[in-house]
């Protein structure tokens, strides 16, 4: 039996892809892996074929940095980056707009590159990233029957009136009603400025989520960091309905995109009404299902919720040694009187919190360095995974922390009281696999719904990045570390969702899923 992957070239979407795959490769099965160059070492780690597919004009090894992408890839990273310094509906307008040009890079060429892959690899299954377009239209112009995998947050599949890129779901930090309008307005008070920073708020209603409002201070960029942002990030549309707007425009854009490659490859195929609503045969949410919000489970097409997708990782001698150190020993400890007692007692390792931004949002080190403090203020330690970002900016380290451009995840997060992320659905599914509370600064697409999520269930504290403060952070922290005690509730379920994940991995669930064998 063999199974066919086919992912873009970007590591955080071939990781959890390449776990599923080894239930298939650890009976015993053929696994082909269709990418780029740049996951060729990803696809070898994990002992999978490769063939070549190149799906987009990006890539990821792990660590992404703008220089490193060809020139229009560069700049498209460096206007989202700037982008995310100004507001949640800046970022999300400027990857809607992005989205006409690195969605269907290539479409035809690329579809039938696609199709070529399938007759040579002749898979009994085929599972296809939900973000790969161009892959998925050449399997439905084809005829080919595929599983469609969404690694991210459920809403990257919009149903009902959703819209592709306009979230249905906000964590209250960045809504109004009194929720979380104060961080913008607060800074803006401080710095004494900006007139809409210092409270000249207006409030909108959402049209596909009515019950919830929002405040245009709390997307607005932060105090002082205008100078910062590049003049072609693009401005915001008007609010959230702005937002929906512009998400209509582009999905109309590539729905006729998408319709037009559809004719070129397969002219008695009927047109797509909305190409970002389109799926395969399968779905496969790498989420779980008990986050997931139920009033739009009734709406969801044929699916399985997989869980998570938690890889596993080599052992590392450095972070091993890390998670084994404990407290510095007391110099001058009292005597024990104790004859019953252990008389070498190995002290626990001390608490601590894993810090990560992912891949591309590593970038943002300024928002990192307003965590290092805050950490600092509550006297945990930490592990930080800097990523491509300034070490400088997180101040001065303490002796007992763990920082490094990359970090074992997995592995930290499983030693972890508490971690601190963006949202990325990796590190939301792997944190909740290892039962760690989080707190999330979402920046961009799908973190806001995934962020409101672990908020609503209680399993985490979602904060806006450019306007949290250290004070509001460490708070955050002291909740998340102190769960049980402070919501028994909320820790006790995620304790048994983590037992759940855990018992059936999401790969046992996918393998179960696609051949009907437990």
């Amino acid at each position: 039996m063999t199974l066919l992957v086919v992912s873009p070239d970007y590591a955080s979407h071939l990781l959890p892809l390449a776990t599923l795959a080894t239930e298939w490769r650890d009976r015993g099965e053929r696994v082909v892996v269709a990418t780029g160059p740049a996951t060729a070492a990803i696809v070898e780690s994990f002992g999978f074929e490769r063939v070549h597919l190149q799906l987009g004009r990006g890539s990821n090894p792990g660590v992404i940095r703008a220089e490193e992408q060809v020139a229009e890839e560069d700049a498209s990273l460096r206007g989202f980056f700037d982008a995310t310094r100004l507001g949640m509906v800046e970022t999300l307008s400027y990857q809607a707009r992005e989205r006409l040009t690195d969605l269907m890079w290539q479409p035809v060429a690329t579809a039938r590159a696609v199709l070529d892959v399938v007759a040579a690899v002749r898979p009994d299954q085929i599972v296809v990233d939900h973000l790969a377009f161009s892959a998925r239209l050449a399997l439905v112009a084809g005829g080919v029957p595929f599983a469609d995998v969404v690694l991210g947050h459920p809403t990257a599949l919009p149903v009902g009136d959703e819209v592709y890129g306009c979230p249905p779901e906000w964590p209250a930090a960045f809504g109004g009603a009194g929720a979380g309008a104060g961080a913008g307005a607060r800074a803006g008070a401080d710095a004494g400025a900006d007139p809409v920073l210092a409270g000249g708020r207006t409030t909108v209603e959402s049209s596909n989520h009515p019950g919830t409002r929002f405040d245009d201070a709390s997307v607005v960029r932060a105090a002082g960091d205008a100078s910062a942002v590049r003049s072609d990030a693009g401005a915001a549309p008007d609010g959230v309905a702005g937002l929906r707007e512009l998400c209509e425009r582009v999905d109309a854009s590539f729905t006729a995109e998408w319709n037009a490659a559809l004719a070129e490859l397969a002219p008695h195929l009927p047109p797509s009404t909305s190409a970002f609503g389109e799926h395969g045969d399968l779905l496969l949410y790498n989420y779980p299902g008990e986050l997931a919000d139920p009033e739009r489970e009734a709406l969801l097409p044929p699916h399985v919720w997989l869980g998570s997708a938690v890889r596993a990782e080599p052992v590392d001698a450095e972070v091993a040694a890390w998670l084994a150190g404990g407290p510095d020993p007391d110099p001058d400890p009292a005597p024990d009187l104790d004859p019953t007692s252990d008389p070498d007692p190995t002290p626990a390792p001390a608490p601590f919190v894993y810090v990560s931004f992912g891949s591309f949002l590593s970038v943002r080190s300024d928002v990192l360095g307003r965590v290092a403090e805050a950490l600092r203020r509550v006297g945990v330690r930490a592990a930080i995974a800097l990523g491509s970002g300034d070490r400088a900016d997180l101040g001065e380290v303490p002796s007992d922390w763990l920082v490094r451009e990359f970090l074992p995840q997995v592995t930290l997060l499983d030693a972890a009281t508490a971690a601190v992320t963006h949202g990325g659905n990796n590190s939301v599914t792997e944190a909740m696999t290892a039962g760690v509370p989080v707190v999330v600064l979402p920046f961009s697409t799908d973190q806001f719904a995934g962020a409101a999520a672990l908020e609503r269930t209680g399993v985490g504290v979602a904060l806006a990045p450019n306007t949290a403060t250290v004070d509001e952070l460490a708070e955050a922290l002291r909740h998340v570390l102190d769960l049980p005690t402070r919501d028994p509730g909320a820790a006790g379920r995620l304790a048994g969702l983590a037992a759940s994940l855990r018992e059936t991995p999401g790969r046992a669930r996918a393998h179960a899923a696609l051949t009907g064998r437990s």
